[in-house]
């Protein structure tokens, strides 16, 4: 293809006071070998724009927004969502950096698939370690991710038809307490819209946040937006390793927590869901004293996983 026959994109980077890391996304982002225009749109939650990351390029043109919907990762992506003006959008993590071919890798396939959506595998760095995950196109179906969250699609990876975001996906959804999951919510809702298109290679560098007070201070808002997409999607009860699944979650969190009781509770109705599901067993660890919730976060974060 000639350069005017690639899809314009814009790029919807969500970002609240990381000026280094920032930039290194919006360098990795400007030095895509894409021949097609790229349009980043840099919206600031709950922080003042910096008007310095202006670019006026016109095929790499760069604009500074606000959020101006409800506080929060969700918002701010709609609000560049709604801002953008390319017919493919594309979204990536403040901390996270493209690797150079990414753009055209997917665009390229994507437009060869025809589908809506698209993904692709990543490199997660944390600490000094770095694991690549890279998701199969039998990943994303919705009977494999009622069973587990496939976090190798991760969405500063996902590429989407500005009408199908737009049109039967929808927006992300705001109401998820505290943003948490609203990933997950919307790649379920993508992949009922049709097939997703999956790029079997990684194309992005994922740092994963080394903070256990991040966690510490987020396990509430994480059980309530667990019970919350419980009850939007009910597939995620139709599967009986997915409930298992959730449950453990939740008995995890409630042993962060030091909710012994409630850890306990939900512990034991993961495992007796399923007998495989360690998260249920290792929320009885925690909640017994035997081991911490940080040690457990951070030993899962090492191998490329979360809880």
């Amino acid at each position: 293809m000639t350069d005017d026959q690639w899809p314009s994109v814009s790029v919807v980077v969500a970002t609240r006071d990381r000026k280094e890391l920032l930039r290194k996304t919006l360098t990795a982002i400007q030095q895509q070998d894409y021949l097609g225009v790229i349009e980043t749109l840099v919206v600031h939650d709950q922080s003042e724009p910096d008007p310095t990351l202006v670019v006026t390029d016109e095929r790499r043109p760069v604009r500074v927004l606000s959020n101006t919907r409800s506080p929060g990762l969700a918002g701010a992506r709609n609000t560049g969502i709604l801002a953008s003006q390319q017919p493919l959008i594309a979204f990536c993590d403040d901390d996270d950096t493209w690797l150079p071919a990414k753009l055209t890798l997917q665009v390229r396939q994507l437009l060869a698939s025809g589908a809506d959506v698209g993904v692709s595998g990543i490199v997660v760095c944390y600490a000094d370690h770095e694991i690549t995950r890279v998701p199969k196109a039998a990943d994303l179906t919705i009977e494999e991710l009622s069973r587990r969250r496939v976090t190798e699609a991760h969405p500063s990876t996902v590429i989407v038809r500005r009408e199908a975001l737009l049109g039967p996906i929808g927006l992300v959804d705001e109401e998820i307490p505290g943003s948490y999951g609203e990933d997950y919510d919307w790649i379920l809702r993508a992949v009922e819209n049709g097939p997703i298109d999956v790029l079997e290679e990684p194309t992005t560098r994922v740092l994963w946040s080394q903070s256990h007070s991040f966690f510490s201070a987020r396990w509430t808002l994480i059980i309530e937006a667990i019970d919350y997409l419980l009850a939007k999607h009910p597939a995620l009860s139709r599967s009986q390793e997915g409930l298992a699944w959730n449950y453990g979650r939740k008995a995890f969190g409630y042993a962060a927590l030091k909710q012994r009781r409630q850890a306990v509770r939900w512990g034991l109705r993961s495992i007796r869901l399923n007998w495989r599901e360690r998260r249920g067993y290792l929320a009885l660890l925690v909640a017994a004293g035997l081991v911490s919730a940080d040690r457990i976060t951070n030993f899962a974060h090492t191998r490329g996983k979360g809880i």
